[in-house]
C-alpha cells in the first residue's frame, strides 16, 4: 500500500513537472526575438577602433556581427520588459536598415567590393538559430548609398554606377523565379518591398521611405491584413524623410549639383527647388505620409537608420497630429555619437511577447570597454510598448 501511494505521489509530482514545462515551452513559443542594425557603410574607415586607427567598414562590421553572435548566452536584464531577466536563448531574424555600401565617391570601394564583405561578415558570419534549431533568417533593406550608387550622384564616383548591392538584396529578399543581374535590374521597376507575419505581427519592409509611391503599394499590402493585427514597418530614413532624397522637381528632373536632388524616392518635392537651400523642410510629403498613418491605425512601430545614433522616440507629424513610436538605430562606421566614443556603438535587441502584444526593444552596448573585446554586451536604455 505504501508503495502504490508513494507511486501516485511521484506520478503526481511529474505530471505537475511535465505540465510546467509545457506552459513554460508554449510561453516561450509566444516569444519572437530580434537584432536590428543599420548602416553597415562598408567602403569606409572608422578614425579609431581598439586602439587602430583608420580601420575598415570590414573589421568593424565583422567585430559587430561577432558581438550579435553572443546575445543568446547572456541574460536580458530586469527592466519590467518583454521576458526581462531571463536568458536570451534563440533569435528569429536579424534586420538590416540599409547603407551596406557607402557611396562610392572616389576614393571608396566599388559597391561590388562592399557586398563581398557584407556577405562575409552577415550572410555568412550570423550563427544566430531560434530555439528550434534553426538560423536566424536575414532580412535587408536598402539605404540612401546603396540606391545612389545604382542611380549615379552628382559627385565624382568609381565607377560611376554600381547596383550590386540592390540586385542582391532584391534577390535575396523577393526570391524571383529568375534571379535578376545587373543588366536586368531597374530599380524604378523592382522595388524591394516585402512584408512577413512574425508571430502574428505584420511586419513591411520599404525602399527608402514610404513615399506616395510606395504607399500604392502598402495600401494593397495592407488590404490583406486584418485591422487588428499590429504591423511594424523597417525601413532606411527616419520618418520625416529627407529633402535631398526626393526627386528633383525642376524640368528635366534630373540628378546634378545645381539641385542637390539625389531622386532616390518617387515623389518629386514640393516644398521648393532646391534640396539644400530652402532648408530640408518636408511638411508637404510629411502630410501625405501621416494621413496614411491617421487610417491605418494599426501601424504601431517605426524602425530606422540614416541619422545614425539609438534613439526611441515618438514622431508627431508636422502639424502634432500623429503619434508613432519609433526606433532609431546607431552605425558601426557613422554614428552620432558612437564615431567619437566608440563605447557607445550599439544595436538594438527586439523582444514581442505575441500572446499579449507587448514589445520591448533594448539598447545593446556591445563595445563597452574597447581594450577587453571579448567584455559581454551590456544593456542600454529599453522601451517597452503595447502593439494592438
Amino acid at each position: 500500500m505504501q508503495r502504490m501511494k508513494q507511486t501516485a505521489y511521484f506520478t503526481i509530482v511529474f505530471a505537475c513537472l511535465a505540465l510546467q514545462l509545457a506552459a513554460q515551452g508554449k510561453q516561450s513559443n509566444n516569444i519572437v526575438q530580434l537584432v536590428f542594425t543599420s548602416d553597415a557603410h562598408y567602403g569606409i574607415t572608422r578614425k579609431t577602433f581598439r586602439n587602430e586607427t583608420e580601420v575598415s567598414g570590414h573589421t568593424v562590421n565583422a567585430a559587430l556581427v561577432q558581438a550579435i553572435n553572443t546575445i543568446p548566452n547572456i541574460h536580458l536584464p530586469n527592466d519590467g520588459g518583454v521576458n526581462a531577466g531571463k536568458k536570451v536563448g534563440g533569435v528569429d531574424y536579424i534586420v538590416q536598415g540599409g547603407d551596406i555600401a557607402n557611396r562610392m565617391e572616389v576614393p571608396n570601394q566599388s559597391a561590388a567590393a562592399s557586398w563581398a564583405q557584407f556577405n562575409t561578415d552577415y550572410i555568412k558570419g550570423i550563427t544566430l538559430k531560434t530555439n528550434a534549431g534553426k538560423p536566424a533568417k536575414l532580412l535587408i533593406v536598402p539605404g540612401n548609398h546603396d540606391i545612389s550608387n545604382a542611380l549615379g550622384f552628382y559627385k565624382p564616383m568609381n565607377p560611376p554606377t554600381d547596383n550590386t548591392s540592390l540586385v542582391n538584396i532584391y534577390n535575396r529578399m523577393l526570391t524571383p523565379a529568375a534571379p535578376l543581374t545587373a543588366k536586368t535590374y531597374d530599380y524604378e521597376k523592382y522595388k524591394i518591398n516585402y512584408s512577413k507575419n512574425i508571430g502574428g505581427i505584420h511586419c513591411m519592409f520599404l525602399t527608402l521611405w514610404p513615399d506616395s509611391a510606395e504607399r500604392v503599394w502598402m495600401e494593397k499590402d495592407l488590404e490583406k491584413v486584418n485591422v487588428g493585427t499590429p504591423v511594424l514597418i523597417f525601413t532606411h530614413d527616419q520618418p520625416e524623410c529627407e529633402a535631398k532624397h526626393f526627386t528633383n522637381p525642376n524640368p528635366g528632373h534630373t540628378i546634378n549639383a545645381t539641385d542637390k536632388f539625389e531622386n532616390l524616392v518617387t515623389e518629386l518635392y514640393k516644398d521648393g527647388t532646391n534640396a539644400k537651400a530652402d532648408g530640408g523642410v518636408t511638411d508637404i510629403e510629411q502630410r501625405g505620409w501621416v494621413s496614411f498613418l491617421q487610417k491605418h491605425h494599426n501601424i504601431q512601430a517605426y524602425f530606422h537608420g540614416n541619422a545614425n545614433y539609438n534613439e526611441f522616440y515618438v514622431y508627431k507629424g508636422p502639424d502634432n497630429d500623429v503619434a508613432l513610436n519609433v526606433f532609431r538605430a546607431d552605425s558601426p562606421m557613422k554614428g552620432k555619437y558612437s564615431s567619437k566614443d566608440e563605447t557607445k556603438l550599439s544595436f538594438q535587441f527586439i523582444s514581442i511577447n505575441t500572446k499579449t502584444n507587448e514589445m520591448t526593444v533594448r539598447e545593446c552596448l556591445w563595445n563597452t570597454d574597447p581594450t577587453h573585446p571579448d567584455k559581454p554586451v551590456q544593456w542600454g536604455n529599453s522601451k517597452t510598448i503595447t502593439i494592438k
